[in-house]
């Protein structure tokens, strides 16, 4: 089981600090499947129209091991993309995030993503998600929103807000916070999570975990209909903004790849 949290923020704040972190064998690259661009490197970067998918490896000062990402193919918003890693330390505490990014993640890279949005003007977000996971250890695959009080945060700017949809878990993995309540939403049961993120010099903000009570490798959601419930519940204003929608793979410990087959998200 997961024990905190609060360790694993640290890629909010020194993401690019954590781009200088770690060596990684660049051998490693060999073993994804073919594809158009890949990267080994901390902090490591493909544009794929508006996303990009980063290489984001926040946490490997807590164990060693290496991860790398590659993307496969693009149509439009849709794309497939790809993950491996492996890693060793300590079973509590994440080492990476490799995920694909729409919006923001401490600055702005690309154009076109039509965020931030603000809660109260009750815009649509669907998504769609379809992967599949291998290997063995402690991983999640997750989404990760941010909300900030301004309508165009900076790369220094902290969040107000952050909530983790996690469709997938394995070896024990769990989020920050206490368990509040069960909802159903967007057709699974999720365990309902809130907590506090301590980042330190005074700075901190909520974090607010959607769980899946049973493991799925295909989700069709509105990100909307999580935002909403929050918002219902009077734990977040809907005067907040969302500034960006992430989606990939929290890894713990252990070895393993994530293939995301299709992914999509919009704001309409």
């Amino acid at each position: 089981m997961r024990q905190s949290r609060t360790a694993s923020i640290k890629h909010r704040i020194t993401g690019v600090v954590a781009a200088l972190c770690l060596a990684v064998v660049p051998v490693v690259a060999t073993a994804a499947p073919a594809q158009a661009a890949s990267t080994c490197a901390s902090g490591g970067n493909i544009a794929m129209g508006k996303y990009y998918v980063v290489n984001n490896l926040w946490g490997s000062g807590s164990g060693s091991g290496w991860q790398c990402v590659w993307d496969n193919w693009q149509s439009g918003d849709t794309i497939g993309w790809g993950t491996n890693w492996e890693w060793s330390g300590q079973s509590n505490s994440v080492k990476s995030y490799s995920s694909v990014v729409l919006g923001w993640h401490w600055g702005w890279q690309r154009s076109g993503t039509e965020l931030p949005v603000q809660l109260s003007a009750n815009r649509s977000v669907p998504t769609t998600w379809d992967y599949g996971v291998t290997g063995s250890g402690t991983m999640n695959v997750a989404y990760d929103l941010w909300l900030h009080n301004q309508s165009n945060p900076g790369a220094s700017s902290n969040p107000t807000d952050e909530i983790m949809i996690w469709p997938y878990k394995s070896g024990g993995a769990g989020p920050a916070g206490t368990r509040q309540a069960t909802v159903n939403i967007g057709g699974g049961t999720w365990d309902l999570y809130r907590g506090w993120i301590d980042a330190g010099n005074g700075n901190g903000w909520n974090v607010f975990s959607f769980v899946r009570t049973s493991n799925t490798n295909s989700v069709n959601l509105n990100l909307r209909d999580f935002t909403g419930n929050l918002v219902n519940r009077g734990w977040i204003s809907n005067s907040k903004y969302l500034s960006s929608v992430q989606a990939g793979t929290e890894v713990f410990t252990g070895n393993g790849q994530l293939n995301t087959n299709s992914y999509w998200v919009d704001v309409q």
